[in-house]
Order: structure tokens, then C-alpha cells, then sequence
């Protein structure tokens, strides 16, 4: 069996672990972790740094960042980037003194070819909820999108094959849309409600996310030189 082939039999298995509904009410939610990870070469090998940014859901307050780096043992493979990722992931999941109530990646979860992202697998490995938000579109079964309307806060569904695969948001008044969908454990509404929490004037991108993006490249600087 190929890598490729093992990978599809492992996310078949797992496709039917997904829950599309809320399995928490926001109210209680307390602690919400951003992850993101950042890529380099050395010497022809390949390396990544995974960054996990915990924070206060209520306040916003960081209450703790982790990291940890090592080299890329999988190559690139369009649908399961997750195999190349999940590793760093979870080993920097191991390093958090807080265990936060609610994941959001830079990436997709339920957008994807078996419902398969990012977002989705490592919420099941971690029996969490998880939200996923790209910055770009990711194209499945050659389905474009609709552009929402120019106002923040405005949406269109990503429908494919008559399934919601998840929503494009306008997050900011004239400003390129993210696209989101849900990880597991969480409905698309109440996805999208805490996203919109965490958007403040800096950024279309939320908090989470972008608090652990920035500290990759802070990272991968400090680790790489690059």
C-alpha cells in the first residue's frame, strides 16, 4: 500500500467521526487556541515550525504560546496535507500547560475533497472542537465560489454538490473574504459567530490565528535565521 493510499484509507475511517454539530455552548467556552505552522529548507531538507497561541476567549488576553519544530517527513500531496502537519501538531499540543476548549487553524476542515482538512483531523485526534480559516481558496471538485456582498459581516455559502462545505466571510468592509468551515464538533453558525468574536480592526484574519501565524515567522526567524 502507498503512503498515498494508507493516507485515504485513514481519513475514510475517521470521515464518519465528524459531528456538524455544536458540542459545547458558547457560553462556557473559556480558552480558544490559534495554530499555524511555517516551513523552511535546509541543506535540501525540509523543516516546520508548528505555534500554538492559547487566549482568553471573553478578554482576548494571551495566556500561553508554545512551539516546536522538526524536520518535514512527509512530501506535499494536494488533500492530506494534514499527514505532513498533524506530527508538529501534536507535539506541541503535548507542551501546553493549558488544554484550550476550542481549536481554530490556519487552514481547512470540512472544505476538502472527504471532509478531510486540517481543521477536521486534528480536532478528532484531540477530541476537540475545531474551526478552520483559510486566507485562500481551496478548490474542490472544481467548484468556484460567490463573492458575498463588500460589507463586513456579509456571506455566501460554499455549496458543492448540494452539501454546504463551509462559508465564505466578509470580515472587514471591502477586504478580501476568508473561508471557513467547521472542523468537528461545532456547527457552521456558531463557527462563524466565534470567528467574528475574534476579528478586530487589525486583521480580516481572527485573533487566534493570527497571533500564531505572526509568531512562525517569529519562530522560524529565531530557529532558521531565514
Amino acid at each position: 500500500m502507498t503512503h498515498e493510499q494508507e493516507f485515504l484509507k485513514i481519513q475514510n475511517e475517521l470521515k464518519s467521526q465528524i459531528s456538524c454539530q455544536d458540542s459545547f455552548e458558547i457560553k462556557n467556552l473559556k480558552t480558544v487556541a490559534g495554530v499555524d505552522l511555517a516551513y523552511w529548507k535546509e541543506n535540501q531538507q525540509e523543516y516546520a515550525v508548528c505555534c500554538i497561541v492559547v487566549l482568553d476567549y471573553q478578554t482576548g488576553e494571551i495566556i500561553e504560546k508554545q512551539r516546536f519544530h522538526d524536520q518535514i517527513q512527509v512530501p506535499y500531496v494536494s488533500g492530506f496535507l494534514a499527514f505532513r502537519e498533524l506530527p508538529l501538531i501534536l507535539e506541541t499540543v503535548k507542551l501546553l500547560q493549558n488544554q484550550p476548549d476550542l481549536y481554530i487553524f490556519d487552514g481547512n476542515g470540512y472544505l476538502h475533497p472527504r471532509h478531510m482538512g486540517i481543521a477536521t483531523h486534528a480536532g478528532l485526534l484531540l477530541h476537540k472542537p475545531s474551526i478552520g480559516v483559510a486566507k485562500t481558496y481551496y478548490r474542490v471538485f472544481d467548484t468556484d465560489y460567490t463573492e458575498p456582498e463588500q460589507s463586513a459581516g456579509s456571506y455566501t455559502d460554499l455549496v458543492i454538490q448540494d452539501e454546504v462545505y463551509g462559508r465564505v466571510l466578509r470580515t472587514h468592509n471591502q477586504v478580501k473574504p476568508v473561508f471557513l468551515s467547521i472542523g468537528t464538533g461545532i456547527s457552521l453558525d456558531t463557527a462563524m459567530q466565534i470567528i467574528q468574536h475574534f476579528v478586530t480592526k487589525e486583521s480580516r484574519i481572527p485573533t487566534p490565528t493570527r497571533l500564531a501565524d505572526l509568531e512562525t515567522h517569529i519562530a522560524r526567524k529565531e530557529i532558521s535565521g531565514i
